[in-house]
């Protein structure tokens, strides 16, 4: 498979259109507002129409749902569209329908993995869909990531990606919360981090975060809305069962956006927990 189109030019789309361009393989990509990018086709039906494979990338189900408007008239048998949006079961179900009434194949393949993550090909795919389409998409996949893993059937994938997006937004909150109870009594953050590093509390988020935390940089790896948007469909997918955590951690989110946060990092939701303008050091 050697012609990819990728749709959504976001911080991971275009990590993965330059990656996969690097590869020797001819990239298009299209964005829904127009970009400067290269290999950039504004007409979506040029910019699928030789495509193997179709990798969209984009926001939240209605983006997705805007992207298939502008696609599906265009698609032809036998393409594979690879949707790698954080959406839910549901409207997972609901996309495949549409893109296989066309005879095109679909595959859900959300991803783990922020912006460093993609630009280091270090990436990490759950699969949903037929065991076909699987190794269909693999040989593009394998280039973008460091693990692919088959979950299921269609909405199996994406309801573990929002599953650990929900264990994410935790313990980052939990990160921040003693974070800024340290900073409060008076301890520098290194003295933090030196003890976290030797506690079995520290993961790969507080890693990930440590250097972001210190120096107060909210630049966005992974933004807070899309965190947001992730929660509010967790919830959804939850149905009756109940999730205090979550449910608080919701309207926590919901703050954030209402400050205006939502374009920063999901980690500078710390700042609504009164952090001191600096830390000791």
């Amino acid at each position: 498979m050697q012609r990819v189109t990728i749709v959504g030019l976001g911080i991971i789309g275009s990590a993965w259109a330059k990656n996969l361009s690097d590869d020797g393989l001819t990239v298009r990509a299209w964005n829904r507002t127009p970009r400067d990018f290269p290999f950039y086709e504004s007409d979506v039906a040029r910019a699928i129409q030789d495509a193997e494979m179709i990798i969209i990338v984009v926001a939240d189900p209605p983006a997705v749902e805007s992207v298939l408007e502008t696609i599906v008239p265009h698609l032809k048998p036998g393409q594979l569209v690879a949707q790698s949006s954080t959406i839910s079961a549901h409207w997972t179900r609901l996309f495949a329908q549409r893109v296989e009434a066309t005879g095109a194949i679909f595959l859900e393949a959300p991803f783990t993995g922020s912006k460093p993550a993609a630009e280091a090909r270090k990436t990490i795919f759950y699969l949903g869909g037929r065991t076909e389409a699987v190794e269909k998409a693999t040989p593009v996949l394998r280039r973008l990531s460091a693990h692919i893993l088959h979950i299921g059937p269609l909405g199996t994938a994406s309801s573990l990606k929002l599953a650990m997006n929900l264990n994410l937004a935790v313990m980052a909150e939990a990160l921040s919360e003693s974070l800024t109870l340290i900073r409060a009594e008076g301890i520098s953050d290194d003295t933090f981090f030196a003890a976290l590093h030797l506690n079995v509390g520290r993961s790969g988020l507080s890693d990930l975060k440590e250097s972001k935390l210190a120096t107060r940089d909210y630049a966005p790896q992974f933004s807070l809305k899309h965190m947001n948007k992730d929660l509010r469909l967790a919830l959804e997918t939850a149905g009756p069962l109940d999730f205090p955590t979550t449910k608080a951690l919701k309207s926590l989110y919901d703050r954030g956006m209402n400050k205006g946060l939502g374009d920063d990092d999901f980690i500078g939701l710390i700042r609504l927990l009164g952090d001191p303008e600096k830390s000791l050091k």
